[in-house]
């Protein structure tokens, strides 16, 4: 069975990586034992039972958000460019293909994480404050009760046999998981699978690689 190390550098496929025995400690982003190829990650997919964590697709890179109090003022942030809005229709249409069962979807409250999500097509999507970003807009108490909420998001299983989607933003993800995930990129997505009050962590997959998950199943 060919790894998929080999294959595809940036779709990273582990195991042994087990989360420590609290959710609020940081866990590992480093791939340690291969746990065989594309198909048999999408398989796991289809099966359910896991959470799929999205850093928002990518964006326009001269904009910032210049009004992070009104969230609803959508032209003062910074938004997806045509390369994010793209990926994030083919990331939906892989997922599909692919036969993955999604559940709930979760999202940030800035419009390139809600956008990705309504571009991939996903139903049941709720914005919610704790995958939002807040930086220096928000006070530390409060950076690190969403860091918290999101690791506990990570740890809770979803509807049985159907996988839940996390959209947010790097601060989230760095500040939740640790500085191991400074490199994580824009549309890269991490599967964690859920184990009583912790997580594990299967993948991390690059949006343009989810098209090759689906085929791997035709």
């Amino acid at each position: 069975m060919k790894s998929i190390l080999s294959a595809f550098v940036s779709l990273a496929i582990l195991t042994g990586a087990m989360a420590p025995t609290s959710a609020e400690t940081a866990q590992t982003s480093q791939p340690r034992n291969t746990i065989g190829d594309i198909k048999e990650l999408a398989q796991a997919l289809r099966a359910g039972g896991h959470v799929i964590l999205v850093r928002h697709g990518a964006t326009v890179t001269n904009r910032a958000n210049t009004d992070p109090f009104n969230l609803s003022d959508i032209a003062k942030q910074r938004n997806l460019n045509d390369k994010g809005k793209m990926l994030a229709k083919a990331f939906g249409e892989a997922i599909r293909a692919a036969g993955v069962p999604v559940w709930e979807v979760y999202t940030s409250q800035f419009n390139r994480a809600y956008e990705t999500a309504v571009l991939a097509g996903f139903k049941n999507i709720e914005t919610i404050v704790d995958l939002s970003e807040g930086g220096l807009v928000v006070t530390p108490d409060e950076n690190n009760r969403r860091a918290k909420a999101l690791r506990d998001m990570l740890a809770r299983a979803p509807h049985e046999g159907e996988n839940d989607i996390l959209i947010t933003h790097k601060p989230n993800i760095i500040d939740a998981l640790g500085k191991d995930w400074f490199d994580v990129k824009e549309g890269e997505a991490a599967i964690f699978k859920p184990e009583g009050a912790t997580y594990r962590l299967l993948a991390r997959v690059q949006m343009e690689d989810w098209p090759t998950i689906a085929s791997s199943l035709r």
